[in-house]
């Protein structure tokens, strides 16, 4: 069974609930929307890094099969936390905003938050033994270069007045830091803000 979510705990909780499946942890990298009921629409990308687990070979041969570029990585969690870096740099900002990667990082300042928030981020995964595989800086970039249209799923969450992962992004940071003493307030406040506006929903 492959995890598809945000988050970096999400197949050690399913693992709990699922005890006689195998889980394999899988990083998504895509650009959707939520066009309609029943209705996705794809702006780009589509690679997906997962864990060695099960008939993860299998599977990853048959994705690959189908078009979709996968690999199987035994530092599934360094790429969770890489996914999650750049999910915190984006979400909270676009969600705000309600505007897109792109127009973001044109913003004034914006550049600057979101360096500070993967710096957070950096220092909790350190701290937590975490090794982030690859040029983190080259990653960041390469979201508003190959998604510069694409709406965060945060952004897009709050427009439809639904509850969203912010917690599981820069919250889980925010906790984790705490837990670990490392400070985290670009994180904190972007968790902040939109806890504010998810009170609206409804």
């Amino acid at each position: 069974m492959l995890c598809l979510q945000n988050g970096v705990d999400n197949a050690d909780r399913l693992r709990t609930v699922l005890p006689n499946h195998a889980v394999a942890a899988a990083v998504v990298y895509v650009a959707t929307e939520m066009a309609g009921p029943g209705h996705v629409r794809h702006h780009g990308r589509g690679e997906l890094v997962i864990a060695p687990a099960g008939k993860s070979e299998a599977v990853a041969q048959a994705l690959v099969a189908a078009g979709v570029a996968t690999e199987i990585s035994d530092n599934v969690r360094g790429a969770l936390w890489l996914k999650l870096l750049l999910n915190c740099a984006y979400n909270a900002v676009s969600a705000i905003a309600q505007r897109p990667y792109g127009e973001n990082v044109q913003g004034q300042g914006i550049q600057d938050v979101m360096r500070d928030v993967v710096d957070e981020c950096l220092a909790v995964a350190k701290a937590e033994g975490v090794i982030i595989p690859g040029d983190v800086d080259a990653a960041v970039r390469r979201i508003a270069e190959s998604m510069p249209s694409q709406l965060s799923s945060t952004a897009q969450d709050l427009a439809r007045g639904k509850r969203s992962e912010i917690d599981y992004l820069n919250g889980l940071v925010v906790r984790r830091g705490e837990a670990l003493w490392v400070k985290t307030p670009a994180n904190r406040v972007l968790w902040a803000l939109v806890k504010l506006m998810e009170s609206r929903r409804g």
